[in-house]
């Protein structure tokens, strides 16, 4: 096949590249430049898309063979996912921008841009195993992406190889010592990548500005405390809430919801934010299946499976679960489980 290899300057995208090579297929790499400032997106293992990442993505085309290109995609990057992220917190959500980035870049820009010069699919460095078109857990679980991976559609996921799916990130580390890939130890990005010294809240407000707003207690209804902007803060939330009235018993509080237009946040005891039923918007489905549906579903990029029934609802879901979850928010994705594989993803319109 006729590949395209998407090259961050990590390890994962570095592998799974030289492992299309080996296997027979003609490799051409792209490095994506995300960020109009790219000095400035990376603080050692924070962050990505920096002219380092871009130099590692070019050394390792160089040691592969392949041809190497750089693909200028910020202004759709800064839209897509950096304004969304925006956006979606000044609403009262928690987003989930990694998921936006796959969605709307990695495998719709990308993806439609590769099928238009003539590659049959582009493969990525996920840690997640496709198979026939079925996506699935990677054997590294404690790496797995299949949760971010899980709003690709079938058209796209026909597109699509992930050469990682069947082995450990060590597996990955030393099959790039093994092949002379400097970047066999470089550090994985983490957190937000686009937020390079991990201030959420310091990165909202330079753009949202102050709004300042109430804390009330949901049990006594009692202002307990001020804050600058409840885009600050997100559902399940305990440290950093500056309250100045105690609970009545003592215990520590937690932000349960949080209403944009009016500006408050809502605080109560960690029991209250238990929930059994989740709605959510329309879905994408991986692998379709009828409705009513029993399955798991996860709610967090790194989150407990909940074992569940699914029906419809509106547009989208109602999910019942069997045993409660705790934190859940607007905004977070429902990613539905049949065992390892994925069957779809939907966002999370409401919880109780």
């Amino acid at each position: 096949m006729r590949l395209l290899a998407a090259l961050s300057g990590g390890v994962d995208s570095a592998v799974a590249a030289a492992l299309a090579v080996e296997a027979g297929h003609d490799v051409t790499a792209v490095h994506l430049a995300l960020s109009e400032m790219p000095a400035a997106l990376r603080t050692g293992s924070r962050g990505c898309c920096s002219r380092e990442d871009a130099r590692d993505a070019g050394r390792v085309a160089d040691v592969l063979g392949i041809p190497f290109y750089v693909w200028d995609l910020a202004e759709q990057f800064r839209e897509d996912v950096i304004n969304d992220f925006v956006a979606e917190y000044a609403a009262g959500h928690t987003p989930n921008p990694c998921l936006r980035c796959n969605e709307k870049v990695k495998f719709a820009a990308v993806l439609d841009r590769a099928l238009a010069l003539g590659f049959d699919a582009v493969v990525t460095g996920h840690h997640a195993s496709l198979t026939d078109g079925v996506l699935s857990r990677s054997v590294d679980l404690a790496k797995d992406q299949s949760y971010v991976l899980a709003v690709l559609t079938p058209e796209q996921l026909a597109a699509t190889v992930l050469p990682l799916g069947g082995i450990t990130k060590e597996q990955v580390r030393e099959i790039a010592r093994d092949r002379g890939l400097a970047v066999a130890d470089k550090a994985e990005s983490y957190d937000i990548c686009f937020i390079a010294d991990g201030d959420t809240a310091g990165f909202l407000r330079d753009r949202l500005g102050s709004q300042p707003g109430p804390v009330v207690d949901a049990l006594t209804g009692a202002v307990v405390g001020e804050h600058d902007g409840a885009y600050a803060y997100t559902v399940g939330q305990r440290r950093g809430l500056a309250l100045t009235v105690p609970a009545p018993d003592g215990r520590p509080r937690y932000v349960l919801s949080i209403e944009p237009v009016s500006r408050t946040v809502t605080v109560g005891p960690a029991s209250a934010l238990d929930v059994s039923r989740v709605l959510t918007g329309r879905p994408v489905w991986s692998s379709p299946r009828p409705l009513p549906l029993a399955c798991e579903v996860q709610l967090r990029a790194h989150g407990m499976v909940h074992a569940c029934t699914v029906t419809p609802s509106g547009d989208g879901w109602q999910l019942a679960l069997d045993t409660a979850a705790r934190g859940v928010a607007p905004g977070q994705a429902a990613v539905l489980y049949d065992g390892d594989t994925v069957l779809g993803s939907a966002t999370v319109s409401s919880a109780a």
